[in-house]
């Protein structure tokens, strides 16, 4: 019984080391993204979308 307990916390921490993987750092826009953002000017206001919940608040 402890060889199954033992495997599934080393799949467990695997899975854990493995989801960590990434690049650090900020994450990256997609291109459309960054070219409709060098668009805008860089003082704007950032847009006041409404969200479902605002009327709750």
């Amino acid at each position: 019984m402890g060889s199954g307990i033992t495997r599934i916390l080393l799949l467990v921490s695997f899975a854990a080391a493995l989801a960590a993987c990434g690049r650090a750092g900020d994450p990256e826009l997609p291109p459309a993204a960054a070219a409709a953002q060098k668009d805008k000017p860089a003082d704007a206001p950032p847009e006041d979308r409404p969200f479902i919940l605002d009327p709750l608040i």
